[in-house]
């Protein structure tokens, strides 16, 4: 974008955005490639998002076979202005399950339980509670119609941000 002030004001709004999200939709492929999509509670981290899941749970599975992933955080329904435009981000990301006795690991469990309190700290404990890290590979962020912008790049908010210019055309009439 050429537009740097413009830039640096939508980078604020994706990270204002996800910062008001508590939880995300997270879609993971099992082994047979077969898509799976559910929600987890997450946290911010330096560019990426924290989530700790159940083993029991399908995803801790699929993300440790299968390392990428698609997350969408979008807008309630109930307080959108248009239900085909809700805000929302997402991200194509790579998910990496983080090892118990690291230093990464208590960074990750502190940044979550800052964020949603001490359940964090019980469910950490458990031994089939896994920590994923998931670092943003690119994504969209959408505001509204014709307001759409691809974020390139390795960091939540866009190393590089570009408005999709070529968007909705009326059908041709045969």
């Amino acid at each position: 974008m050429k537009n740097k002030v413009l830039e640096s004001r939508l980078s604020d709004e994706v990270m204002d955005f996800i910062t008001s999200r508590k939880t995300l939709l997270l879609s993971s492929l099992k082994e047979d490639g077969t898509p799976y999509a559910s929600y987890a509670p997450f946290a911010i981290g330096q560019d990426c998002l924290y989530l700790l899941i159940s083993e029991i749970a399908v995803h801790a599975t699929n993300l440790r076979a299968n390392p990428k992933a698609s997350v969408l955080i979008i807008e309630d329904e109930d307080s959108c202005g248009e239900i085909f435009a809700r805000l929302r981000v997402n991200y194509s990301v790579h998910a990496e399950n983080i090892a118990v006795d690291s230093e990464a690991w208590k960074f990750g469990i502190d940044t979550l339980a800052a964020r949603h309190g001490s359940r964090i700290n019980n469910l950490s404990q458990l031994a089939d509670f896994k920590l994923f890290k998931l670092q943003p590979q690119g994504g969209r962020y959408v505001k509204d119609f014709g307001r759409a912008y691809t974020l390139a790049g390795t960091t939540l908010a866009g190393e590089v941000i570009d408005h999709m210019r070529d968007g909705h055309k009326p059908r041709a009439v045969a």
